[in-house]
């Protein structure tokens, strides 16, 4: 069974109102786990908010098997559901915690790519603070930063739920305020269209010029939440309306606002799948924004936007709205698509390794030289980071090769992708830059966060003292607040 067809059954499932706590299927090694052994279930925490749970990445001998390939994941929704429940007095659900997205709620301190390229690359290796046995590998990428005026124009369709559900100064007030000041921050010549669901479909707004800046926000600020949540068509409808503005070589994409709680009203949620999945050849991606708890779907909506090509976040106060709709809303323009790592390690160097998260995006290693394989998107400006824990190889030596790292990536959809690599060695000298300090702070803190049987000496202490480290490069004050989150959570 492929990994598509265990998060399809999962979706499913849950919208008929199944029992979604038997194992949903093992995937064997040859589909691209590792370990053989990647397990999906779908909980539901004390909260009642539905997680998906998955096995935790195993180690692996790197002479048994010394490539491993995954696919990168430039979602961010797990850190800031975890920081609304630290602020709300609790400690987040273990199945809630994703380390890669921990890892990639943040901007690291990456150079940008150089000549045709629009991802750039880099890897640093660095002592194991949970362990000193081991050592860490971080491997880094980076989308080219555009300015605004070099940034494509924008036909985005602001797809809302309006069920009773959304109802709240946390859901629907937060909703028309993030869309509201993104407006603000587009240019006259994009578009938006606003669509509606909630026992009914709505088109609030026909697509409309940003230099009527005036008319959608009227439109936005008319948003109340009640009644049921039936969507109907809402996703056709909105996949109709991008395609009918459609812009070439422009930023073609659905903005979808919910807490997950919806039925889009198509024949089946695999049906649903395929329909997110027939517009990716189109340019039309699909971005989820996540609110509210109580019922919060996460698994399904994390579901929907890898299928859509686009990034799934949570939107818990208005630090984070401002984050996502102003800082970085150069993310919402995808500068490379299909976007997959691989990594090669040398035997005599490494006996073990362990890639720290990234379960649900693992690939086979045949996948990475196919371009039909769907993989992850990265955003202008945007980092990706990623972390392998690694066991040396008996008498390695310092400076000596240890693994190869290649990615291969494709700039728009449908292209052929393009390669990039190279060669790690570990550093005659110890010395450690921010970027490796805030990269195992937060994994560290993940580690504990989740419990994990890989904690190894990891403690909440020890986080806060790694990221504390870190902040030579903190632009918008994120790390600061996350050494204080850290130290908050260790009260609870």
């Amino acid at each position: 069974m492929k990994k598509s067809q265990i998060t399809i059954l999962a979706i499913v499932a849950t919208t008929l109102g199944l029992s979604c706590t038997a194992e949903y299927g093992m995937l064997p090694a040859s589909e691209g786990n590792i370990a053989g052994g990647y397990y999906m279930a779908e909980e539901s925490s004390p909260s009642g908010d539905k997680f998906d749970t998955v096995e935790e990445n195993g180690f692996i001998k790197a002479a048994e098997q010394p490539t491993s390939t995954f696919s990168v994941d430039a979602d961010g929704a797990a850190f800031s559901y975890m920081r609304m429940c630290i602020n709300n007095g609790r400690l987040p659900d273990a199945s809630s915690v994703r380390v890669e997205e921990y890892l990639n709620y943040f901007t690291f301190d990456y150079p940008d790519p150089e000549g045709e390229e629009t991802v750039a690359i880099n890897a640093e290796t660095g002592a194991c603070p949970w362990n000193p046995d081991h050592r860490l590998l971080r491997l880094g990428l980076k989308g080219k930063s555009l300015k605004d005026s070099e940034i494509p124009a924008a036909n985005f369709i602001f797809l809302v739920d309006v069920s009773g559900s959304m109802f709240g100064a946390d859901r629907i007030d937060l909703v028309k305020a993030g869309l509201t000041t993104m407006v603000d921050y587009m240019k006259p010549t994009d578009r938006v269209a606003v669509i509606t669901y909630s026992g009914s479909v709505k088109k609030v707004l026909e697509s409309t010029l940003v230099k009527d800046a005036a008319a959608i926000k009227s439109a936005i600020s008319t948003l109340y939440a009640s009644g049921s949540t039936a969507g109907g068509a809402a996703m056709k409808m909105a996949y109709e309306e991008a395609m009918e503005h459609y812009m070439k070589g422009g930023n073609n994409r659905i903005i979808m606002c919910t807490d997950g709680d919806f039925n889009v009203g198509v024949s089946s949620t695999e049906a649903l799948v395929e329909m997110v999945e027939s517009y990716l050849d189109k340019g039309i991606y699909l971005s989820i924004m996540g609110f509210g708890t109580g019922n919060y779907q996460d698994s399904r909506m994390e579901s929907l936007s890898n299928h859509g090509n686009g990034t799934y976040t949570y939107i818990d106060s208005e630090e984070e709205m401002m984050k996502c709709f102003v800082y970085e809303r150069s993310h919402f323009y995808s500068v490379a698509t299909d976007t997959k790592c691989q990594v090669t390690f040398r035997p005599d160097a490494v006996d073990s390794y362990r890639l720290i998260g990234y379960e649900n995006r693992m690939m086979s290693e045949e996948d990475f030289n196919d371009d039909r394989k769907d993989a992850g998107e990265i955003g202008a400006g945007q980092t990706i980071t990623a972390i392998y824990e690694i066991v040396p190889a008996e008498g390695y030596a310092a400076s000596a090769a240890l693994a190869t790292f290649d990615v291969r990536y494709k700039k728009q959809a449908g292209e052929d992708s393009r390669p990039l690599g190279l060669e790690i060695a570990v550093p005659a000298e110890n010395s450690t830059s921010a970027n490796m300090m805030l990269s195992s702070g937060i994994t560290a803190y993940a580690l504990c966060l989740k419990n994990s049987e890989y904690k190894g000496e990891s403690t909440l202490a020890l986080a806060a003292e790694l990221v504390g480290k870190s902040l030579s490069y903190d632009p918008e004050g994120f790390r600061a607040r996350l050494v204080d989150l850290i130290n908050l959570a260790g009260k609870l």
